[in-house]
């Protein structure tokens, strides 16, 4: 037998064994004793089968309590270790429960699906794919005034679903709304361009017009929202003392952002007296869809 390996048994845990033993013994002795006494003394088959489950649950938390005051020193060790493990584990997986988390918050508040376009952060681009861990999207851009795809895919991870806002562009689907601006000099003749560019916004809606208003008073009755007026509008803002903006707003179609946009603005800047090349920004987030 002098293959078999020794072992030793600290005394503290042969003690602590000794101790559990002599509890067991005791309890299943106890219980034997009471449930014969129950049997024999009392007559009533309802009383005695409820004395019989009292004194066996009374018995079974005893036991459980002599347990936990014999080897409470070892289960407290044994709750440390196992919080000391769970800590160093969530250290090291931080990032991963991050995109879990991101993925269960993007999921539950119907954040966006699949051909959206979204912005986080500094990344806008329209959604191409998505799990647990990333979303990927096809990058439109430079800027936020640019539509136009820049052939770069960018891999998001989901954790920054948790700390960063999601602007969704594709909220209205099929129309939205279209917002640029045109900068022009305190001395230029910017009353007359004011006019023209609502003309000129007007005709360009036309063909869609009444289509955009069905859509947006369905969209606004789905949602419980009230529905917004769809007409070309253009609105003034002065940044500064020297500069007077026109802020054109107009439905759009999906996909047809761009185009109608450089449709009005190569009709109108011919005649306003202006260079071409006028500055332009973005306003509002609406639909877009590469063309």
């Amino acid at each position: 037998m002098e293959w078999l390996p020794s072992f030793s048994i600290p005394d503290s845990a042969f003690s602590l064994v000794v101790s559990t033993v002599i509890l067991l013994a005791s309890v299943l002795l106890t219980r034997a004793l009471t449930a014969r006494f129950i049997r024999r003394r009392v007559a009533a088959p309802e009383l005695r089968r409820k004395w019989l489950v009292n004194s066996r649950n009374g018995l079974l938390l005893l036991l459980l309590l002599g347990l936990v005051l014999i080897w409470g020193n070892e289960l407290r060790t044994l709750a440390l270790s196992i919080v000391a493990i769970a800590v160093a584990f969530v250290v090291a997986t931080k990032e991963l429960i991050l995109c879990l988390s991101g993925s269960l918050l993007k999921s539950g508040s119907s954040a966006f699906n699949l051909g959206d376009r979204i912005q986080v952060k500094d990344f806008r681009g329209d959604v191409i794919d998505q799990n647990l861990l990333a979303t990927t999207i096809m990058e439109v851009g430079p800027g936020k005034s640019m539509h136009q795809r820049t052939g770069r895919m960018i891999v998001i991870p989901n954790a920054l679903f948790v700390s960063k806002p999601i602007v969704n562009e594709s909220f209205t689907e099929n129309y939205g709304f279209h917002v640029f601006t045109v900068p022009f000099r305190r001395e230029d003749d910017w009353q007359s361009a004011r006019q023209a560019f609502l003309e000129a916004a007007k005709r360009q809606c036309e063909p869609f017009i009444s289509l955009a208003r069905q859509h947006m008073g369905r969209a606004g009755e789905m949602r419980g929202l009230g529905i917004p007026p769809v007409e070309p509008r253009v609105t003034l803002h002065v940044p500064s003392a020297t500069e007077v903006h026109l802020v054109i707003r107009l439905p759009v179609p999906a996909g047809q952002r761009s185009t109608v946009e450089q449709a009005i603005l190569d009709e109108v800047l011919p005649g306003t007296g202006l260079p071409a090349a006028v500055g332009k920004k973005s306003g509002e987030q609406e639909i877009e869809r590469p063309e």
